[in-house]
């Protein structure tokens, strides 16, 4: 290959004797920035592996002479956050949620600490902003089943809808027609009636038809003009709010087979400052009593 050696006309740097389809290759070296760069690369690696972790191995890896973690800065970190925190989180597991409300420095942390505890846990059913959806209660209205106020809401948080919890609330509605308490036609009639509570009737007469079987059967809880009953988790039935939807088929489908939604109890999944920071939230939307 040294034979082959010769020197470019134009540049006067002599080649490597390789030679492809005519063009001969030259013999420049690397800048020597370059190879600096290079050598500092090498080196920093070198030390890298010495210091940190980074090769793996059978059953671990090199924990490198430092001890460093990821995992145990964050877990400082996270520390140092719950320190700091825990003098409010203490005062608001001790006070009362009315003068949590009434200390606007707490409050404003419970919100916080209320609107992360949402998006983790609630924001699943009742969605990101809390508007519900079909079955699932939108929580920024001042429509509410079980009460709006602060210790309701608390109360639904911690001992759920007809969960397993002991204390849960709980009053299921019959399945009129299921149970064959009411006929096709009759359904229909109270149907029409409800509807008619918030001028939305299509057939007059049926809704007409329809007022003396709501009276016997349905207004010892949702009330004589669906006005609602939250101790009795009736909802109420003359505006034009829906949990299961307005529609006539929706109606009619809730008196025929009734609705009997679950939340669950968070009572054990959180702890005492979070369902409270939750109530709080969630009573700060707007639709709290």
């Amino acid at each position: 290959m040294a034979d082959d050696r010769q020197k470019d006309d134009i540049t006067g740097v002599e080649t490597t004797g390789h030679e492809w389809d005519g063009i001969r290759e030259l013999n420049n070296p690397l800048p020597r920035w370059w190879l600096y760069i290079l050598y500092a690369s090498c080196a920093f690696a070198l030390l890298y592996w010495v210091l940190y972790p980074s090769w793996p191995g059978v059953s671990d890896h090199s924990k490198g002479v430092l001890g460093w973690t990821r995992h145990a800065t964050l877990d400082a970190e996270i520390t140092a956050a719950k320190a700091k925190q825990s003098a409010y989180v203490e005062k608001i597991a001790a006070l009362p949620m009315a003068e949590v409300a009434n200390d606007p420095e707490l409050l404003t942390f419970a919100n916080a600490g209320g609107r992360s505890a949402f998006g983790l846990n609630c924001a699943q059913c009742h969605g990101s902003g809390a508007a519900g959806g079909k079955g699932y209660p939108n929580l920024n209205d001042d429509d509410w089943v079980w009460g709006g106020t602060l210790d309701a809401i608390e109360a639904t948080i911690r001992y759920g809808i007809r969960s397993a919890h002991p204390e849960t609330r709980q009053n299921d509605m019959p399945a009129f027609g299921v149970d064959e308490i009411l006929t096709a036609e009759q359904i229909n009639d109270v149907a029409e009636h409800v509807l008619a509570l918030s001028q939305s009737a299509t057939d007059p007469a049926a809704a007409e038809r329809g007022a003396p079987l709501f009276a016997e059967q349905c207004a010892a809880c949702h009330g004589e003009r669906g006005e609602g009953n939250t101790e009795l988790g009736a909802p109420k039935l003359s505006d034009a709010l829906w949990l299961y939807g307005g529609d006539k088929a929706d109606v009619v489908a809730s008196i025929a087979a009734a609705r009997r939604g679950v939340m669950p109890a968070w009572i054990g999944r959180l702890d005492d400052a979070t369902i409270k920071q939750l109530a709080l939230y969630i009573h700060s939307l707007g639709g709290g009593e």
